[in-house]
């Protein structure tokens, strides 16, 4: 069996850039025939995170992997999901970020081979290069979620963050693990701005701002291989204290060292920690 030190640092494999459109693009969680999206295909190499020195920090790279074993028993588990996750990951990145307010919610779970897709939305990895939010809508996600938090103008006035936790539900190795893109090798001329548009069986419609990006040569790629279930993969949206943050653009891929790869099945939940300015 491959160990860490005989599987190599990096893999090569593909992935999906937004390429030149003359139109809004924009993407359906569950109907993908009605996408509005040009790909360009770009073999870019990845880098196995856990052997990188420095190890990738939430302040420099944009993302960090921590050891985080969730009480939640099953994912599948609605009530647990929308009560005890969000719990879990708001006291998580309040000791990880030391910010004065954390809210997460909107447990997506995602899995490489074909479920049931009417019983979930946003079912699938993601296919393309992406932030989940543009700037439009990381602010207004951000004040969305204080409601009528009593502290709602201090907070908006300090610092806020927007993050993602990614964790895999299945041993490794992955089929389909995630790619990251280091925050500090994108620039806002790599993103362009497209709409994300959430359909599923039962639920009304919305959309909102996403972020897509261009290929660029100064992209460094990285994937923390073979994670297993009890640790946490913590990213970037935005970051209202250095407007140069673009976010962590990320993707599916498959990785080509993995032998006999399992299917993987993720659970995501993002959050926005918050600072009083």
């Amino acid at each position: 069996m491959a160990t860490l030190a005989t599987r190599p640092r990096t893999v090569e494999a593909e992935i999906n850039y937004i390429g030149p459109m003359d139109s809004l693009p924009y993407f359906y969680a569950k109907d993908h025939e009605r996408d509005n999206l040009l790909l360009e295909p770009h073999r870019v190499e990845i880098t196995d995170a856990r052997q990188a020195v420095p190890a990738p920090s939430l302040d420099r790279e944009g993302f960090t992997l921590v050891p985080h074993r969730s009480a939640v028993g099953d994912f599948e588990d609605t009530q647990q999901t929308s009560t005890l996750y969000p719990a879990e990951i708001e006291a998580l990145i309040k000791d990880l970020t030391g910010a004065d307010h954390v809210v997460a919610r909107g447990t997506v779970l995602r899995f490489s081979k074909q479920r049931d897709r009417d019983a979930y939305v946003n079912s699938l990895p993601a296919g393309f290069v992406h932030v989940d939010t543009s700037r439009e809508s990381f602010a207004q996600f951000a004040a969305m979620n204080l409601a009528d938090h009593p502290d709602k103008a201090a907070l908006l006035a300090g610092r806020y963050v927007g993050l993602n936790i990614w964790r895999v539900l299945t041993p490794p190795p992955q089929d389909l693990p995630l790619a990251i893109c280091a925050a500090d090798s994108v620039t806002e001329a790599d993103r362009v701005t497209g709409e994300a548009r959430v359909d599923g069986v039962g639920i009304e419609e919305f959309r909102f701002g996403s972020s897509l990006y261009r290929a660029s040569p100064r992209h460094r790629w990285f994937y923390y291989r073979d994670m297993a279930p009890d640790e946490a993969l913590v990213f970037k949206q935005f970051d209202t204290a250095d407007p140069a943050i673009v976010g962590c653009p990320h993707v599916a891929f498959a990785d080509p060292s993995a032998v006999d790869p399992i299917p993987r099945a993720s659970a995501e939940i993002r959050a926005f920690a918050y600072w009083r300015g």
